[in-house]
């Protein structure tokens, strides 16, 4: 990477860490979400006397055992890196998906940077070029 801060003076690395973090929680949010409207619907099942009350607990466990599971394999809450060697063990724990996400994040904000260093030489040139004909 060229710089390991942007122009607000943040560290590259947070600013995808937020956005990271930000996808996991909408996921989990979605799981939360998931698992109560499932009760909801066993309940409903229970009440109209399609499936036992027995049949609903064990669909019940099993669907808090598959969330726990689900949790426990996406969730990372301490994803900061302060030296290369923390960030070199958070990149060797992310997932194939992870790894891309964060590529084409960087790739993006690299982008970015040469559109902003562009249009800094233009204005660069503009103002030198106005300096010109004003001396004139």
């Amino acid at each position: 990477m060229k710089k390991l801060l942007n122009e607000e003076g943040e560290y590259i690395m947070e600013k995808t860490t937020e956005g990271l973090k930000k996808i996991l929680y909408a996921g989990i949010g979605t799981v939360a979400v998931t698992a109560e409207k499932m009760k909801d619907v066993l309940d409903v099942m229970i009440e109209k006397g399609e499936m036992t009350v027995e049949q609903g607990k064990v669909l019940n466990q099993e669907l808090k055992h598959n969330i726990k599971k689900t949790m426990k394999e996406n969730l990372n809450v301490s994803v900061k890196a302060n030296t290369p060697d923390e960030l070199t063990e958070l990149l060797e724990k992310m997932s194939p998906e992870q790894i891309e996400l964060l590529k084409a994040q960087i790739s993006q904000m690299e982008e970015e940077d040469i559109v902003d260093e562009e249009k800094a030489v233009a204005e660069e040139e503009q103002e030198t070029e106005d300096d010109g004909e004003v001396d004139e």
